[in-house]
């Protein structure tokens, strides 16, 4: 089996708060890292009503404070909201405090709506084509020999492993050229994955920091004893989902029975192509999912993500799947 990792936007569930949102954050991690999960990495997003990871540094540093081996990082950093040196400075203090444990995923989306991504705006030219651009000047910041004048401290030589994010063949490309390894966004955006998981192998250039490709992707899973009470669980989720793409985003909702017979055709649709990377069930029909979708892609890693409304149920689901190593 290859290695699991977790992927986290800290949700925010109705009738909660953001402060509850960060205490299950740390109990995640620290369930994760007794497990045996190899990283714990949270997502930016911003003006999202049920998402509590829009401060994604400081977040991960009260992670670190409370965990001691897991590796943590950021699913990712939308560097066009950024500038290079902030986020060199950020993840150079994260990487003084947590030493060989931080990494740095960097997308180009703005983790937000495009009137969010206006106010989050670092500068009034600010703009995504410049993502390949800002990737090399951040890494060089963090390198040992930088060639600015300009210094991150802390963050000059300490060379936080760079990772690109995508949804798309763009960040299979740039991944691919720059030699860093390729997380992409299948949890969510399945619709090319293929295609870039084939762009990114086929085109690979070693680096200093990585030899040869490495494709870890996003997976839904959501575990329980049973396969009706794992569907049930799931359907937090699915409300969620369809509720964003709808324009409705808000605090994930409780779980309810029958969700899929309450919604129309086009919310099922929806649903049908993000289940394509998913799995829900019993252990023994997770596992069959797992390994179905390893072997279709290839993967080298899987970060699992599980939105589940009740705590403790999450935290169960991350358990069963931890048991399942092994088996494949």
């Amino acid at each position: 089996m290859i290695p699991f990792s977790i992927l986290d936007l800290s949700p925010i569930t109705e009738g909660s708060d953001a402060a509850q949102s960060f205490r299950n954050s740390l109990s995640l991690a620290q369930h994760g890292e007794k497990l045996g999960y190899r990283r714990y990495w949270l997502a930016e997003h911003h003006g999202m009503p049920g998402i509590a990871s829009a401060a994604t540094a400081v977040l991960l540093a009260y992670i670190g404070a409370g965990t001691s081996s897991i590796r943590i990082g950021a699913g990712g950093v939308m560097l066009p909201n950024h500038s290079p040196l902030v986020i060199a400075e950020q993840f150079g203090t994260l990487e003084s405090l947590y030493p060989g444990r931080i990494d740095l995923g960097l997308g180009r989306a703005p983790g937000s709506d495009q009137r969010t991504a206006r106010a989050l705006r670092r500068n009034l030219e600010s703009d995504a084509d410049q993502f390949p651009q800002d990737v090399v000047e951040l890494m060089d910041f963090m390198s040992k020999t930088p060639q600015q004048p300009v210094r991150a401290v802390p963050g000059a030589g300490l060379e936080v492993p760079v990772w690109i994010l995508g949804s798309s063949t763009f960040g299979a490309q740039l991944a691919a050229h720059l030699g860093l390894p390729y997380a992409f966004a299948s949890h969510f955006a399945p619709q090319q994955l293929m295609q870039a998981i084939q762009i990114y192998r086929e085109t690979f250039k070693p680096s200093a920091q990585l030899q040869k490709p490495h494709v870890m992707l996003g997976f839904n899973v959501f575990v329980a004893d049973t396969d009706e009470e794992a569907e049930f669980r799931a359907t937090s989720w699915q409300q969620a989902f369809v509720n964003l793409r709808s324009g409705r985003p808000g605090r994930l909702p409780p779980p309810v029975e029958g969700y899929r017979q309450k919604v129309g055709p086009a919310e099922n649709a929806l649903l049908d192509s993000v289940l394509s990377c998913s799995a829900v069930g019993s252990p023994a029909k997770v596992n069959a999912g797992v390994q179905a979708f390893i072997e279709r892609t290839g993967a080298d890693e899987l970060m699992i993500t599980s939105q589940v409304f009740d705590h403790a149920a999450r935290l169960r689901s991350y358990e069963l799947l931890a048991g399942l190593r092994g088996q494949g």
